[in-house]
């Protein structure tokens, strides 16, 4: 049925069934409900130039029914037992949930199993129409009806070169989404949509013996698939000097984007980089925000983050300005807080505030079954190590402020720099 379980600290069981399916369960028996979480190790990062948008595509079209199951009933199914359920896409994932009372725990691992299992025989050129039309629809309504909505695909453009599986946008391209066939599809999901490149956690109120059982019944008889392609990463190579790019936009007020590439998800300096975002911008009391909003006053909002990808994200500063205020301004405000920070380290109070909060978030969030089995599914995924999720807020911990100010040096140096200002559309 499966391989020997391995038994972890933090009440965490693994298994690997014999059709490569990993499988994390936890009980969690506080409340009598269940999450069910299933990550595909696939995203736009295993897409390729001119096949944008397919594994956003996809997620919409794993609702629209499988063999057992009709159009829309995943949804209606699970409301039904009062349950929710959703999916989302990523650069480097695909993810479904549900979280349902404890006794339907065999509804939502059977509406999984299904479109893992059964979902090409019910593939048809009229579901495709009609999510690739919902998807476009979607673009429209985010990026290019949306104000400076632009933005995050055009530095992302910028700071990745063009054969770099993070240049393109998630929901991909509009003539991407429109040139899919019905034979892309079927070749996608065989590919990707596999037990061998899955995994699945489910924690709440369980026995983990009996879950364990119920996943291989549902589970355990569909062909694991074929190894999946590896992606290929281009060299990185400085970029050697700033680059930019001014968008004009249907705004009022101007707003600043600059942008560095980050170390990958999960390496230390990745949480290096993610606290010195919380030092800068977390909250009203960091520095940026005192300056920029409050003193200055150059400045309605501003934030930093760094995102988590696994190949390595971008460490991105946004600021809208306030009115009257040019964007230039604005850039250099910001330009000058990264030249501090990789200056001197944090000032003690912002970096024991910044990493308080961080934690509290973190620990905040494992309050919930759902936030918890993401985890548990993440960092399975990314790192074949399920327990890592549950102590991830734990490698912030003997960070030292100097890391922080030399993160700043090495990863947010000028020629590295990229910068898009959203402006207003001159009228006429």
């Amino acid at each position: 049925m499966s391989s020997p379980a391995t038994s972890l600290d933090l009440d965490l069981q693994r298994h690997t069934l014999g059709n490569g399916l990993k499988v994390v369960l936890r009980r969690q028996a506080e409340l009598p409900l269940v999450a069910v979480n299933l990550w595909y190790h696939v995203g736009s990062k295993n897409e390729r130039p001119g096949r944008t948008g397919f594994a956003h595509l996809f997620e919409h079209m794993l609702f629209q029914g499988s063999e057992h199951v009709g159009t829309n009933e995943h949804f209606r199914k699970i409301q039904e037992v009062g349950g929710v359920a959703n999916g989302s896409t990523w650069y480097d994932r695909t993810n479904y949930y549900e979280t349902v009372p404890a006794h339907e725990l065999d509804l939502a691992l059977w509406l999984e199993s299904d479109r893992m299992g059964f979902f090409l025989p019910a593939l048809t050129q009229q579901n495709l129409d009609n999510q690739r039309d919902v998807v476009m629809n979607e673009r429209r309504q985010r990026v290019e009806n949306q104000p400076y909505g632009r933005a995050g695909e055009t530095l992302n453009e910028l700071l990745f070169p063009a054969d770099h599986p993070y240049h393109w946008p998630v929901i991909g391209y509009m003539e991407d989404i429109a040139a899919a066939t019905l034979e892309d599809v079927r070749t996608f999901f065989r590919t990707y949509y596999t037990p061998s490149n899955a995994v699945i956690s489910v924690v709440g109120d369980i026995e983990p013996a009996e879950a364990l059982e119920r996943v291989d019944a549902w589970f355990g008889d569909i062909p694991p698939g074929p190894a999946v392609p590896p992606v290929t990463l281009p060299r990185q190579v400085p970029q050697g000097e700033p680059r930019r790019q001014v968008l004009a936009d249907d705004v009022r007020l101007p707003r600043v984007y600059l942008g560095f590439r980050a170390p990958a998800y999960g390496e230390r300096a990745w949480y290096v980089g993610d606290l010195l975002a919380s030092v800068l911008s977390g909250g009203k009391s960091s520095p940026l925000y005192r300056d920029l909003v409050y003193e200055r006053q150059i400045a309605q909002d501003v934030g930093v983050s760094v995102g988590p990808q696994e190949a390595g994200g971008s460490f991105t500063l946004v600021a809208t300005a306030r009115s009257g205020v040019p964007a230039d301004a604005l850039e250099e405000a910001l330009v000058g807080h990264l030249a501090a920070a990789a200056a001197k380290p944090p000032d003690e109070a912002d970096f024991d505030r910044a990493r308080n909060r961080l934690l509290t978030d973190y620990y905040s969030g494992l309050q919930r079954l759902e936030t918890v089995a993401d985890q548990l599914s993440q960092f399975a995924t990314y790192f074949d190590d399920p327990a890592g999720g549950l102590t991830e807020g734990e490698r912030y911990l003997d960070i030292a402020p100097r890391e922080l100010m030399e993160y700043a040096a090495e990863h947010c140096a000028a020629p590295e720099r990229v910068v898009v200002s959203i402006i207003p559309r001159k009228e006429g």
